[in-house]
């Protein structure tokens, strides 16, 4: 049986808990499909946090003022957040303080690039996520992309630059105009969307459906 070939763009944030979830979710999915489906992904940027100034802020402040959440309320949240990462294999460690990504994005695009961009995007939710580092570091960004093969110098580069600023706008306007207004946002073949950190049997029934319908 040939494997159905299936288009998938994630659109996320490295600094949504529920991204890290959606994108731990979605691979088991796959698995379970192995030679059913070829899927190619294809990371696409959306920033939580825009106007977020260097060294962040603290993360209890921050959903306190966006959200109008208490911090008991929001260690509820993230007790919950941590258990459903567990279950799909993604361990999330004390994240104290909420960071500005857009260099991020210009990297995971440069990463797209070199075909190494799932593999870093992987890399900068553990940065952050598990490991608490500030994914608006360059220092954090470059051994991130030298952990999963690309070429540090060349990274250090185009953080350095603005390079990719305009293509990241770009497409952060087009998911927009798509009506995207929050993350995970995940879309099969440019037609059929599931939004959030769904369980790996969601994105598998998904993904089974797209694949029935097409045959």
């Amino acid at each position: 049986m040939t494997a159905q070939q299936i288009q998938i763009d994630f659109v996320s944030d490295v600094a949504c808990p529920w991204c890290a979830i959606g994108l731990s979710s979605l691979q088991q999915a796959l698995a379970r499909l192995e030679g059913e489906v070829d899927a190619q992904i294809v990371m696409h940027p959306f920033e939580l946090n825009p106007s977020m100034t260097p060294g962040g802020q603290d993360v209890v402040q921050y959903l306190g003022e966006k959200y109008g959440r208490t911090p008991e309320q929001i260690a509820e949240t993230q007790a919950m957040i941590r258990e459903r990462g567990a279950a799909v294999g993604f361990q999330f460690g004390s994240r104290t303080r909420v960071y500005n990504t857009f260099d991020a994005h210009r990297l995971l695009h440069w990463a797209g690039i070199e075909g190494k961009q799932v593999p870093l995007k992987q890399a900068l939710l553990q940065a952050y996520h598990t490991d608490g580092k500030d994914p608006a570091n360059h220092d954090v960004l470059i051994e991130a992309a030298s952990s999963v093969g690309l070429d540090a110098g060349e990274a250090r580069e185009v953080l350095q630059s603005n390079r990719y600023a305009d293509e990241v706008r770009a497409e952060e306007r087009q998911y927009q105009a798509m009506g995207i207004q929050s993350v995970p946002s995940v879309i099969f073949n440019q037609r059929y969307l599931v939004s959030g950190g769904q369980p790996p049997e969601v994105f598998e029934q998904a993904i089974r459906q797209i694949v029935s319908e097409s045959a």
